[in-house]
């Protein structure tokens, strides 16, 4: 069986650009006579949460809890304060300083409304206003399913709509980290080898900062090695390490060094956590060009760089390093950290073939719960920033929900004239390009097809592909063509005249259409630069869905997308 990424089989979440410039960000869409947070729980009539009352009006917040917003509020009852107070062998909230009530409401606060249903075995979509993440996942107590919160809390009583935001009771007070992902290393004894090559190398530093250069947060991943995993690797101490990599100059610190190679391929930017890593199945590092790839088997190993690829005679399976998902998922002040179970470094890789939801991926929209797979929106200009990863010439965006698209949405652009204007919502100007930021792809040479949904047949229109600027020549897309007949006994005659069905079996019509838009060779494992430019005609409904990105050699037509969101791969 052949490698391959589709991304994404879950929604991708990272950390997002908050779209400060969208007109259209507002998630609350009327007001509403529900009472706000801190009158619900001054007149809780079972009285469970005085002294959270209490806490909210000495951190500062009464005001905030009492006016318009759209917050989610993690509230521990009376006992779970109770509960708190004991283990810091205090009598009363008034012994609890200023700094620390502020912090510990901020922890618990988040500044958008998250329901349950939007809890998944992962970090949530945004951090609080302490500034960190808050992780979610789902324990069985006493024959009951609850969710829990940061593993120091469950949820009670979910789900309570405030006119500001969303109450979910919980039985604990979250406490947030106070280490970055360097202190956590250090201060575990079963890291003691690691975390001397971290300082040799001049990591540490790097993973103990919580800001860049330019002031920015720093946010990072590190998957560490035990002690334990390294010397079941016949790693015994630092100096085996140190001699089993050292290699180059003699100097951990450079960058060309193995020692140094060696450490920056554990470190990935941004914060992953679990969840995350399986979302996207390959990751960048800190060693450029280098990447990690991950996979779940059996629903519960995460296994990193596990890794099949065929060559002429077999089936090759390279063995990764499973994560300890108990010990992973700790959090730090900037970032998180995991527990590798085995010993693993920089490998070489083959490519593989790329499925690439043109919608899944944007993070902006994915975020949006209200938003995203509900219902049609426009996404404003703004200055050409709105999102991070998709650019387009003028005006707005469209995000076209309910279609027949894979996943029942894509992305819809008017080329050369204005946008329909979709639900009443308004057109969009005409826009004459529109360029995507590639997931990462692994370097190598591939076929580059374009998926779409074809509209408007009576509106001629010629659109040119380009990869990191090189014309793509292969053919142009014409968004009012479609696939005359879909015969699947001819997919090898379709395939040669350069197009291809990439609908699954429920959706046999012809509209479903795909063009080989041309070959590329991928010099840089990284993320790409896929542009798409009109060249000649007007079409106010030009769909734009997928991208596959599959290496030359490989089968190009047998993975086909249902809108559904189910997949089939076939032998065709």
């Amino acid at each position: 069986m052949k490698k391959y990424i589709f991304i994404p089989l879950i929604v991708f979440t990272v950390i997002a650009v908050f779209l400060s410039n969208c007109k259209k960000m507002n998630l609350r869409e009327s007001t509403t006579q529900d009472p706000n947070i801190l009158e619900y729980l001054q007149k809780d009539s079972l009285h469970r949460f005085t002294k959270l009352v209490e806490i909210i009006d000495r951190a500062g917040y009464s005001s905030a809890m009492s006016t318009y917003g759209t917050y989610t509020l993690f509230a521990p009852t009376d006992d779970a304060i109770d509960a708190y107070l004991k283990q810091k062998n205090i009598a009363s909230i008034d012994q609890i300083s200023e700094t620390e009530v502020r912090e510990m409401i901020q922890f618990h606060l988040l500044e958008e409304v998250v329901q349950t249903g939007e809890f998944n075995d992962g970090k949530l979509p945004s951090v609080t206003m302490l500034g960190q993440f808050l992780i979610t996942g789902v324990v069985n107590e006493g024959g009951a399913s609850l969710f829990r919160i940061n593993r120091q809390a469950n949820v009670t009583q979910p789900n309570i709509i405030m006119g500001n935001g969303i109450i979910q009771v919980i039985d604990n007070v979250l406490t947030p980290t106070i280490f970055t992902v360097a202190k956590l290393v250090e201060q575990n004894p079963e890291y003691s080898i690691f975390t001397q090559a971290l300082k040799e190398t001049g990591y540490y530093d790097t993973l103990n900062s919580v800001k860049n250069a330019d002031g920015t947060p720093r946010w990072v991943t590190l998957i560490a090695e035990t002690d334990e995993a390294l010397k079941a690797a016949g790693i015994a101490d630092y100096a085996t390490l140190k001699t089993k990599y050292n290699k180059n100059n003699g100097n951990p610190k450079d960058a060309t060094d193995s020692l140094n190679i060696y450490v920056a391929y554990h470190i990935l930017p941004d914060v992953k956590y679990l969840a995350d890593i399986v979302m996207a199945s390959s990751h960048e590092t800190k060693v450029p060009l280098e990447v990690i790839t991950d996979k779940l088997v059996d629903g519960k190993k995460v296994l990193i760089n596990d890794d099949e690829y065929a060559t002429l005679d077999s089936v090759v399976h390279e063995r990764g390093a499973e994560l300890d998902q108990s010990n992973s998922d700790v959090s730090a002040i900037n970032g998180v950290l995991h527990r590798a179970l085995t010993h693993f470094s920089v490998k070489v890789r083959q490519p593989f073939a790329v499925y690439w939801d043109l919608c899944s991926t944007v993070s902006e929209l994915t975020r949006l719960s209200s938003i995203y797979r509900k219902k049609t929106y426009l996404f404003d200009y703004g200055d050409g920033t709105t999102l991070k990863d998709i650019k387009w010439e003028k005006s707005c965006l469209k995000y076209r929900n309910g279609v027949q698209g894979y996943l029942g949405d894509y992305w819809q652009v008017g080329l050369g004239t204005s946008g329909s204007n979709t639900d009443a919502l308004g057109s969009c100007s005409g826009n004459s390009w529109i360029e995507f930021t590639t997931p990462l792809l692994v370097k190598g040479k591939y076929k580059v097809w374009f998926c779409y949904f074809e509209q408007n047949p009576g509106k001629a229109v010629a659109v040119q592909g380009s990869f990191d600027s090189i014309p793509l020549t292969s053919a142009l897309i014409q968004f009012q063509e479609k696939i005359s007949t879909v015969d699947t006994a001819k997919i090898g005659e379709m395939e040669a005249l350069g197009w291809k069905w990439w609908a699954g079996a429920k959706k046999k019509a012809g509209t479903t259409a795909s063009r080989m838009l041309g070959l590329i060779d991928v010099k840089v494992t990284g993320r790409h630069k896929i542009r798409f430019n009109l060249i000649s005609g007007s079409n106010s409904d030009c769909n734009f869905d997928m991208i596959h990105f599959i290496p030359l050699g490989e089968n190009q037509t047998r993975t086909r997308f249902n809108p559904d969101g189910t997949i089939e791969v076939t032998d065709k």
